[in-house]
């Protein structure tokens, strides 16, 4: 049974990870081993001006900064707010808390696909359409975020609360000074899947930018496509460097993500 699970698992690591060997490979390919059939999963030669070619080719250097913008400040701001509301959802005591933590729970069962008209009418009446900004603004905090430091601040004992209500902390010295520094694992959870999230979304941005020079890197790669014939070579490289950065993030935070994500969840 060990063995059989074994190859389960192997097998749909392989299934997972064929994508991702397939766009490496395409990357270092030449234009003549592209389309070569039958198709090679191991490059004959290493073509490794794709990567100096896409990045001479267009502004990628400018995508990636507005992509890191927006990657830190929807961090930032995710975990800070997400922090406030889960703290004020777990530990304050105050009317409508069950409904809002319901609101909280519907923000996260809708698809963004659905709020995207309301949330482009909202961004184009406050004068944010082609602008970083307009990209941020309707998601510098989401459900899913507030419900992960809720249920963190949810695992903290009683006991911690009710020391730091005795020394006279107010509510936010209570949620900056004493709490927030043992959810450490939790806002790295956050940080996280806010990165990946913000770092990889296409479509939001796709649908607010309009400059080039305001683009972010999967924005500005969606346009390889089109500028260059049948230059898939230039479209893999890019989207290898583009993936860099998130796992870096990842490597960086591993250690507290699974934490983050079990803390509280025996509440």
């Amino acid at each position: 049974m060990r063995y059989l699970r074994t190859a389960v698992l192997l097998t749909a690591a392989s299934a997972a990870l064929m994508p991702f060997l397939w766009l490496l490979s395409t990357s270092f390919k030449g234009a003549e081993e592209l389309f070569a059939y039958p198709p090679t999963l191991v490059p004959e030669t290493f073509v490794w001006e794709n990567y100096s070619g896409v990045w001479d080719a267009v502004p990628l250097a400018a995508y990636f900064l507005n992509s890191v913008i927006i990657a830190v400040v929807s961090v930032t701001a995710n975990v800070l707010l997400a922090s406030l509301g889960g703290f004020a959802l777990a530990r304050l005591r105050f009317r409508f808390r069950t409904a809002s933590f319901v609101l909280v729970i519907a923000a996260v069962i809708i698809p963004k696909e659905v709020l995207i008209l309301p949330l482009y009418t909202i961004v184009l009446r406050l004068h944010l359409a082609d602008s970083l900004a307009g990209v941020l603004l309707p998601f510098l905090v989401d459900g899913m975020s507030i419900f992960l430091m809720r249920q963190a601040f949810l695992a903290i004992p009683k006991d911690v609360e009710e020391a730091g209500i005795m020394d006279g902390a107010s509510a936010l010295r209570l949620w900056w000074n004493v709490m927030l520094p043992m959810t450490r694992p939790a806002m790295a959870t956050v940080a996280v899947v806010t990165f990946i999230a913000s770092w990889g979304d296409f479509l939001w941005p796709l649908v607010v930018l309009r400059s080039p020079e305001q683009y972010t890197v999967q924005v500005g790669l969606s346009y390889l496509t089109g500028t260059f014939v049948d230059n898939f070579r230039y479209v893999a490289a890019g989207s290898i460097l583009s993936i860099i950065p998130v796992l870096l993030v990842f490597i960086l935070l591993q250690r507290h993500f699974e934490r983050g994500i079990l803390s509280g969840s025996g509440k």
